[in-house]
């Protein structure tokens, strides 16, 4: 499942957020942020493997380890990345939309 982080309402800078309705869904604030924790790891990795791939068309293999290319296609792809909103504040937003599917084994007994 791909998703299009680039299309996200979330915001770019850090936010105050109000624990309390952020949690009441779970009735806990641990869950929450271990909900949201797992989430932007999903992202770190989605994100990582989206930018590897993309800059894998650039890869040039040299036996000289001292020669460095600078390419300006690759400078921009890591910029683009670089402003997107952190994948915290991204899984954050997933919550509060209620876009996460999750679960807790250990009620639903």
């Amino acid at each position: 499942m791909a998703t299009d982080y680039k299309k996200t309402n979330a915001p770019t800078n850090t936010i105050t957020r109000d624990m309390n309705s952020l949690c009441a869904d779970t009735g806990n604030i641990y869950e929450t942020v271990n909900i949201i924790g797992k989430r932007s790891n999903q992202i770190v990795v989605d994100l990582k493997q989206e930018l590897d791939k993309k800059l894998q068309e650039f890869a040039t293999y040299n036996d000289n380890l001292e020669e460095v290319f600078e390419n300006r296609e690759q400078i921009e792809i890591s910029r683009y990345y670089e402003k997107l909103p952190k994948p915290t504040l991204i899984a954050t937003q997933e919550y509060i939309e209620k876009k996460i599917y999750y679960r807790n084994p250990t009620k639903e007994e």
